[in-house]
């Protein structure tokens, strides 16, 4: 019998509570008085730093970057204990938040979205959930992450395995024991590179299958000292002026010198200070390392130098160093102890670039040269990431047309905010946005701004619904496909940047490469002259 139980209705449905959907939350119900409830698929709040808890799962922006600046107040009292935070302290901090600013009673925990659609006659939209509720809002607002459905490879023979497996984004909440164990790792991206070390020291014996080697700067994590501590307290504006001028959210700037302006030995000692520094601010050695082949390969050449003089075994280190992309073309990792890793005895990679996984067999994993007997398989592949997590809602906008169905060809939008025939409907970081390549925080606290502003502008004007022209998107991926090829990302010609990692996605590449404070301009821009290339209807 179906269910009779009436739509209950909001002016705003949120889905997600992760950090966008948090401060989307606040912004909504504290600042414009809205009545808005949270869908969250959890138990509780945190986002992708519920699901992801996975051995050495750590944030790569530093901690005092990596929270919210919003509220002076919200940053002075909150005490990071490392450098690089790990997952659990993220997740406390997040339900701090949650229980500092009383969110809570606006979410709705275990409840997943089914399908989403607009109904024109009432300019609404359903959300409908997985267990048959309905509920209705004049707003809905995705903030369900970039990186939140985990890709699993459709290896034949996987349902065969006798032995246990994971996906790093989907991790048993009560983890995983390892001791004794035969471990299988899949892949070797920022997630591969954090869990290699963490759980080479608790198996028998590690097996890391490699498809596409990559670069990782050492992190240098460690405990934050009483003075820095203390310094991070004193400059909230300060750190909050660096983060939204600089092109990726992070509290330093980018060197103002060539790597032609220097001369070689310079150069090398240039390298050496950043490496010893650690972290991601060793891309902001140079100004023209995302843009200059020849100057990325500089960057290149030394990194790959560094795993050579770690990794002891010639021809691992080969392996390790044989990278197709230039530096920072995709995700840069950063690590603790990763190339050292592969000095341990009970640590073998094996090359699957040359040699592909064939099958899951139920004993292990068989590649076209050898068969590798294991108890434990963690798949460490990513996500279907930017798109997927908006395209398995089923979302529905005007006359029937699907989400799916308007981005078949990649993802098409206007300042990866709102896309044309889905009135009302907002996506927090979407693609077409700076979101993954930024300090996500920083991205977030814009994007969610500029979504405040424009439901109080349009509430103000007595207006009922907003969208972007077909124009309008054309242009902005017209900038997106600029501002990529005016940068060596889409050099990196498996990265999931351009949704490789996932067979039949379109290869398009999906995030705003112009930068983060070029592309708050332009969207504060786009709100002064009162929103041109939107439809605004009442």
């Amino acid at each position: 019998m179906p269910d009779m139980t009436p739509a209950r209705t909001f002016d705003a449905l949120i889905i997600g509570a992760g950090f966008s959907g948090l401060y989307q939350l606040l912004c909504l119900r504290d600042r414009l008085g809205l009545n808005v409830q949270v869908l969250e698929a959890g138990d509780g709040v945190g986002g992708t730093w519920y699901w992801n808890r996975y051995p050495g799962a750590r944030c790569d922006s530093e901690s005092h970057s990596y929270n919210y600046t919003f509220s002076k107040e919200l940053f002075e009292e909150w005490e990071w204990s490392e450098r690089y935070p790990e997952q659990p302290e993220i997740l406390r901090y997040l339900n701090h938040v949650a229980d500092r600013f009383d969110l809570r009673r606006s979410i709705r925990f275990g409840t997943r979205v089914a399908g989403a659609r607009h109904d024109e006659a009432t300019n609404s939209w359903s959300v409908t959930t997985e267990d048959g509720e309905t509920l209705t809002a004049q707003f809905l607002i995705t903030a369900v992450g970039c990186l939140s459905t985990a890709n699993v490879p459709a290896f034949p023979g996987l349902s065969d395995f006798q032995g246990r497996w994971y996906h790093t984004g989907q991790w048993p909440h009560d983890g995983v024991d390892f001791e004794g164990k035969r471990v299988g790792l899949v892949g070797t991206g920022s997630t591969g590179i954090q869990a290699t070390p963490v759980i080479a020291a608790a198996a028998a014996h590690l097996t890391v299958f490699q498809r596409t080697a990559n670069y990782s700067v050492p992190a240098h994590n460690a405990p934050l000292t009483p003075e820095f501590k203390h310094w991070v307290r004193s400059n909230h504006a300060e750190l909050r002026r660096i983060m939204q001028s600089t092109p990726n959210g992070h509290p330093f700037v980018i060197e103002d010198r060539s790597v032609w302006d220097v001369t070689a030995d310079q150069r090398q000692a240039i390298y050496e200070a950043a490496w010893a520094k650690g972290g991601l601010q060793f891309r902001a050695a140079f100004r023209d390392l995302l843009i200059d082949k020849e100057a990325n390969d500089t960057a290149a050449e030394f990194l790959k130098g560094k795993i050579r003089e770690i990794v002891e075994d010639p021809a691992t280190a080969e392996l390790l160093a044989d990278i197709d992309h230039p530096y920072a073309a995709k995700r840069p990792p950063i690590d603790s102890d990763y190339f050292a890793t592969f000095n341990r005895p009970n640590v073998t990679l094996v090359d699957v670039r040359n040699a592909p996984i064939e099958r899951i067999t139920p004993s292990g994993i068989r590649t076209a040269k050898a068969e590798y007997p294991l108890d434990i398989i963690v798949f460490a592949t990513g996500f279907d990431a930017m798109t997927g997590p908006l395209l398995k809602m089923h979302i529905e906008g005007r006359v029937g047309l699907t989400l799916a169905k308007a981005w078949e060809a990649g993802p098409r939008n206007c300042l990866g905010l709102q896309v044309a025939g889905f009135p009302n409907l907002f996506t927090i970081t979407g693609p077409g946005s700076p979101s993954v390549l930024c300090n996500m925080p920083v991205a977030i606290e814009q994007h969610v701004e500029w979504i405040t502003a424009c439901i109080a502008r349009l509430r103000a004007d007595g207006l009922a619904s907003i969208e972007p022209t077909e124009a309008a998107m054309d242009d902005w991926v017209m900038q997106v496909n600029e501002a990529a090829r005016s940068t060596l990302l889409p050099q990196a010609r498996h990265s999931w940047y351009l949704g490789a990692n996932v067979p039949g996605k379109p290869r398009v590449f999906m995030p705003y490469a112009g930068g983060m404070a070029r592309y708050r301009s332009i969207c504060d821009e786009v709100a002064a002259k009162g929103y041109p290339g939107f439809m605004r209807c009442t």
